[in-house]
């Protein structure tokens, strides 16, 4: 091996130590170091980029003359790790954790370097690069007065970027210099090694290409006015989710950022230049192109050009800068240099620029992006322009990130389908985003919406909420059955039942009397009729009577308490004199008697299981047989309500949650209608939500219970797939309240779904805070959660192969589906 060529790493890394936090180079530049979080991408809109745009802008203004900003983006190819133990998870979590594990994304981190360079130094030249010549260290560093002043300019600056909505926080020295355990962010930049798990040392070839270990370098500039964008802007449209009436807003350098899909940095470099000098120089330059013009048309326009850029920086108060962009991608599969190249050209081609390829001064670009080293990044490879305008080729967006939230529901983000934890009812409530976890869905027939609903509620029933469900489609049936709920319906062999009148070990209260009493003034008096207070009385007075009287043999149900009525209560009244007019016994007996035993409906409140509904975490009362019956369908829907307000005002400190499907408007026409503006106004203060879901849009517009009680006390609002609606969508928009912002992402839901992938795409609305995530899940829970007849009577027949167990039912026919491959 030829080692005339090989010189050792410590003498020549140009930084030489880290003091008070602080990066100090060899050559004496003293660099403060910054990671930030970016806002997340897909969720700005024109006017949201502008203002981000502005922001920097403005802070670039506050740097002193010969400051260097340097912004470092990593995005890194890595695979979600999604195994889950076997041990006190359910079968749908560990499914879906070995369905999302490996899952690949693009991992994203955001720092930032202020460089303050020694007095009279900028960016050096190609030959004087700190790569080819070492330097000693700057007697300025003993000046503490000027490291005062750069703090006090340092301050500012992170004051401004957090005023625009930034993250920004100071990296620790752990995070610069890494630990025994884990590399720091030099050692990962300079052996290109983001995701080592320990520190690990590499080679570094410079000839005859860039090489660091056995990947190969590839840098991409952007450094000459003739690659240039021709308009630089805050954002461009995003062709893929914009429609024919709404562009859809990303970052102008978001293609050399969250969307190029290979393992790269994108540094963005701007030098702050002395304005009066740069003037002098091209006021010089300009009498010298004019004096040429009569040779060259060049020379004609380079003078107009220069006078413009003088003309605007006296107008406008511009601070003139010298900037440089550059992608420094690399890959240790030799087949992928070609993709590489292919996909980074690109990317540049799709913000309107030319990517350079760099060869000779690629090891110096490598060299300068060394967090500190800023100050060696050679002065050719920048160009003359404003802050204003090179703020708009730095990337402004992140990915998706998980809600740090312990309680929330798993989604993906739109892009690769990762999946990140997402906080529909207690983050937005603390961070003030909304004042109730109420929720109103909206989704069209076949647009994902059941199977969203069925997501939403396993979630929340998994970490610990009691879940109502009422539905007319038999949409839960097959996870109610999973998780070991009750699901109440209507059969012509299993007619619905209930027993209101079973206490469950628990003493009579006040608000149970009440319901019961509520219950039978409904059963006898017609919705016209009214009750007199002896009337009201004497119930009362049979109930607390028949609870008293229960001895340890007699079994409470209606039946029971119908024969009480019928002799014991009625001796009493005989007794005690109470006159029909007062309250007719026999009238209330004869009413009542198609409940009892042998009557048209005796099995509706006399049912021996599925009684203690108090504790019963997951209950679904589907109504779809009964939901046009006068008579059990008002009584069904007075128990049902009866059931979640005793769980509302009894379970202190639990979650609970009542979803209402399309049944809500049948329950509206029976006189529910006030209290479902009860609920929705009141379930807030018992650590409740109430959901109403629908699918017709009419249904919104013409229901005045939806738009005065639902709507407005839903802070949650989301919203599938609305192309059906394109052309009524302004009605749905201006009802719900929803932004230019919300509907250019609503309108952009399901239009560039990633090929051979089997999902929707939802909108989750937050208050202010909207975005749009994927409901993918795995096969298993697919057939949970599926209503499609074929499918459910397929996981049915397979269970009962299985003695019952669904479980293994859906595995079997899940493992099908995946071709029999685990």
């Amino acid at each position: 091996m030829d080692r005339s060529n090989v010189r050792e790493l410590d003498r020549w890394f140009p930084i030489r130590k880290l003091e008070k936090g602080f990066l100090i180079s060899g050559a004496g530049d003293i660099t403060a170091s910054y990671a930030l979080r970016l806002p997340e991408i897909f969720t700005l809109d024109g006017p949201g980029y502008s203002a981000l745009q502005s922001n920097w802008a403005k802070a670039i203004r506050l740097l002193p003359e010969g400051c260097i900003l340097h912004k470092q983006d990593w995005f890194v190819r890595k695979g979600f790790k999604g195994t889950v133990p076997t041990e006190g998870r359910d079968f749908l979590d560990r499914s879906s954790g070995l369905f999302f594990h490996e899952r690949p994304y693009l991992d994203h981190r955001c720092c930032l370097f202020l460089t303050l360079p020694r007095k009279g130094k900028g960016p050096s030249g190609l030959a004087s690069s700190n790569l080819l010549a070492p330097r000693f260290l700057s007697p300025e560093l003993l000046d503490g007065k000027r490291l005062e002043e750069f703090e006090n300019v340092l301050g500012q600056f992170v004051q401004t970027v957090a005023d625009g909505g930034t993250e920004i926080v100071r990296m620790a020295d752990a995070d610069l210099l890494g630990t025994s355990q884990a590399p720091g962010l030099l050692e990962s930049y300079l052996f290109l090694d983001p995701c080592a798990a320990k520190p690990r040392i590499k080679d570094i070839a410079f000839k005859p290409e860039l090489r660091i270990g056995t990947s190969r370098v590839q840098v991409f500039s952007l450094s000459e006015m003739e690659c240039l964008p021709n308009v630089l802007h805050d954002h461009m449209s995003h062709e893929a989710y914009g429609t024919d009436k709404r562009t859809f807003a990303i970052g102008q350098a978001a293609p050399l950022g969250q969307l190029l899909d290979i393992d790269h940095i994108y540094n963005q470099y701007v030098v702050m230049e002395n304005g009066q000098a740069v003037a002098k120089e091209l006021e010089s330059r300009a009498l010298r192109m004019q004096g040429l013009s009569a040779y060259s048309r060049e020379n004609l326009h380079s003078g107009q050009a220069i006078q413009e850029y003088l003309n605007e920086s006296i107008r406008e108060g511009s601070r003139p800068v010298r900037a440089h962009f550059n992608v420094v991608a690399w890959s240790e599969d030799p087949e992928e240099t070609k993709a590489v190249r292919n996909k980074t050209g690109a990317a540049f081609a799709r913000l309107d620029a030319v990517a350079k390829e760099e060869s000779l001064a690629a090891p110096q670009l490598f060299w300068a992006g060394i967090p500190g080293n800023a100050a060696a990044l050679p002065k050719e490879e920048t160009f003359l322009t404003f802050g204003r305008q090179a703020s708009c080729l730095f990337n402004m967006e992140t990915g998706y990130v998980s809600s740090p939230s312990p309680f929330g529901m798993r989604l993906g983000d739109r892009q690769t389908g990762k999946p990140v934890n997402v906080d529909l009812s207690d983050e937005p409530m603390e961070r003030g985003w909304t004042t109730n976890r109420n929720k109103f869905i909206l989704g069209p027939s076949g647009s994902g919406k059941s199977f969203f609903t069925n997501h939403m509620v396993r979630s929340y029933h998994a970490k610990g909420a009691h879940v109502v469900l009422v539905d007319v489609g038999h949409s839960y049936r097959g996870l109610c059955e999973l998780v070991g709920g009750y699901y109440f319906t209507y059969e012509q062999d299993r007619p619905i039942c209930f027993n209101p009148f079973h206490l469950g070990g628990r003493p009579l209260d006040t608000e149970k009397k009440e319901s019961i009493k509520t219950l039978l003034l409904a059963l006898w008096k017609k919705d016209d009729e009214t009750f007199t207070r002896s009337e009201y009385v004497a119930i009362s007075n049979a109930l607390g009577s028949y609870y008293e009287g229960l001895d340890g043999e007699t079994f409470p149900c209606f039946d029971t308490f119908f024969e009480f009525c019928s002799t014991g209560f009625k001796q009493q009244l005989e007794a005690q004199g109470v006159k029909d007019r007062d309250f007719d016994i026999d009238n209330f007996l004869y009413v009542l008697r198609p409940y009892y035993r042998g009557g048209e409906f005796d099995y509706l409140l006399n049912a021996r299981e599925n009684l203690d509904l108090l504790e019963q975490r997951f209950i679904v009362f589907e109504l779809d047989n009964i939901k046009d019956h006068p008579i059990l369908f008002p009584v069904v829907t007075l128990i049902i309500m009866e059931i979640f307000v005793s769980k509302m005002r009894k379970l202190r400190g639990v979650r609970k949650m009542i979803l209402i499907e399309e049944a809500w408007k049948a329950i509206a026409k029976e006189g529910m209608a006030e209290y479902i503006k009860y609920l929705f106004k009141t379930v807030r203060k018992f650590f409740g939500e109430a959901v109403v879901v629908t699918q017709e849009v009419e249904d919104i517009i013409s229901s005045p219970i939806i738009k005065q009680a639902i709507i407005n006390n839903s802070d949650c609002k989301i919203l599938l797939d609305q192309s059906k609606y394109r052309n009524k969508f302004d009605g749905i928009r201006e009802l719900l309240g929803l932004t230019e912002k919300e509907t250019m992402q609503v309108m952009s839901i399901n239009r560039a779904n990633e090929p051979g992938r089997k999902y929707k795409e939802v909108f989750i609305g937050l208050g202010p805070v909207g975005k749009v995530y994927r409901t993918e899940v795995s096969p298993e829970e697919y057939l949970a959660y599926t209503t499609e007849q074929k499918e459910k009577i397929k996981v049915q027949e397979r269970a009962r192969a299985f003695g019952g167990d669904l479980e293994k039912g859906i595995a079997s026919v899940a493992m099908e589906m995946k071709g029999g491959q685990e």
